[in-house]
């Protein structure tokens, strides 16, 4: 795609003039994740080559405070010119005023949806697009070569594999508490997806309707999912909820031999020397069903940025939504190129850690978020309700697709 570069229009009701001979200050927002800020401050220093009338500011904040921050930046008139943003913000985003539609003299509609996977369709709205992601993420499962080995056991292909590889791995201590898990329990990490868009697919359900305004998954597939996922830690005892705080952390500690994690987290498992990990599809079902969950960060206008600021921050968008950028950004995140030629490469199809989340896009699914924040929470509470209550799985279910129905219902409003 060649993106039209706009030197003076009417855009979203603004008047865009050439910059002035003095540079141009835009400001980029983001949250802190130590690879994203490497990447991007590398995307800057080239962008700025190329255009040296512009200058970028990059701004970071924690993810736990950064939706807020944003807000309140954005009433205090002081929001960024280019922010990014979960694509399961988008609705949050664009009723709260804070980012505008793509002027599509810049941003071809048409070409968007040739050239990107059709996962950016999420940032769509009434046939406008409000951002692009510079990557896209999938699922895969992580594991621990040495401990596999170890075992004697091979990475496994399916739900019954992956129980009995993290049977065969996962280690007690003399009085019985487990000192390594076969496979970590991380709701709040990449579980809640796990569960919610592949396993209740595998047995045979369906987690909403395929609009997304309803949930289904309080169903006996929805249980048989849940009931596998629980059964990991009350049956099997191969894993334990709140192990080392947070999944990512205990594998990196070589404390556990499986793990199910995003692309984004290649970066810093990158980071690991004391063991060889890697890469393999999520495991299928006993037919060999698989799916996967796609999601991605994208990148926005801010809904106040006009002038001078605008057209310079369409330039910078345009540029960190090209291959180029996504080029380093996969080199440096890990993360997968957002457009498909970039992505579908020889090379990176046949890579054995790019590959298997590469072959994950084909067959992921989207969640379609209207608040993703308080969507995740209702799994996340949903199974703690079972493992620290012995809430029964049915009775857990029904009140987590009514919490969430909930939000669904009150966002549509």
């Amino acid at each position: 795609m060649t993106y039209r570069i706009i030197a003076a229009a009417a855009v979203a009701g603004a008047t865009i003039f050439a910059g002035p001979a003095g540079a141009v200050e835009i400001e980029y927002w983001q949250y802190v994740y130590d690879t994203r800020v490497a990447a991007m401050d590398q995307l800057i220093a080239k962008f700025e080559e190329a255009n040296p009338d512009i200058t970028v500011k990059q701004v970071t904040f924690p993810y736990a405070d950064y939706q807020t921050r944003l807000v309140a930046a954005n009433m205090a008139g002081k929001a960024p010119d280019v922010m990014q943003l979960f694509y399961g913000w988008a609705d949050k985003f664009i009723d709260g005023g804070l980012i505008q539609p793509l002027p599509e003299d810049a941003f071809p509609k048409a070409d968007i949806e040739a050239e990107f996977f059709p996962i950016v369709g999420a940032m769509s709205r009434d046939g406008k697009y409000y951002g692009l992601p510079t990557a896209v993420r999938s699922l895969a499962l992580f594991y621990n070569k040495k401990l596999l080995d170890e075992a004697g056991v091979a990475p496994p292909t399916n739900l019954e594999e992956l129980v009995a590889a993290a049977k065969a791995t996962a280690k007690t201590n003399s009085a019985g508490d487990l000192e390594t898990v076969g496979i970590t329990m991380d709701p709040a990490g990449q579980d809640h997806q796990w569960w919610r868009e592949v396993l209740v697919r595998q047995y045979g359900g369906a987690p909403y309707s395929d609009d997304y305004t309803k949930v289904t998954y309080a169903d006996q597939a929805g249980a048989d999912a849940l009931g596998y996922y629980i059964g990991l830690a009350k049956n099997e005892k191969v894993t334990q909820l709140g192990f080392m705080d947070e999944g990512q952390a205990a594998f990196k500690a070589g404390r556990a031999a499986m793990t199910i994690d995003g692309t984004f987290r290649l970066g810093s498992f990158g980071e690991i020397t004391d063991f060889e990990w890697g890469v393999t599809e999520l495991p299928a079902n006993k037919d060999g069903l698989r799916s996967n969950y796609a999601s991605y960060f994208a990148n926005a206008i801010g809904a106040k940025t006009e002038g001078e600021e605008l057209a310079a921050s369409v330039k910078f968008l345009q540029y960190i939504s090209s291959p180029e950028a996504m080029a380093i950004w996969l080199d440096v995140v890990g993360e997968l190129p957002a457009r498909r030629s970039a992505a579908l490469t020889d090379e990176n199809l046949a890579n054995p850690i790019y590959g298997p989340f590469l072959k994950g896009l084909e067959y992921a699914q989207t969640t379609r978020f209207v608040d993703e924040a308080a969507q995740r929470q209702v799994t996340i509470d949903m199974v703690n309700r079972v493992m620290l209550e012995d809430q029964p799985i049915p009775e857990a279910l029904t009140q987590a697709a009514e919490a969430e129905q909930k939000i669904i219902d009150d966002a549509a409003k």
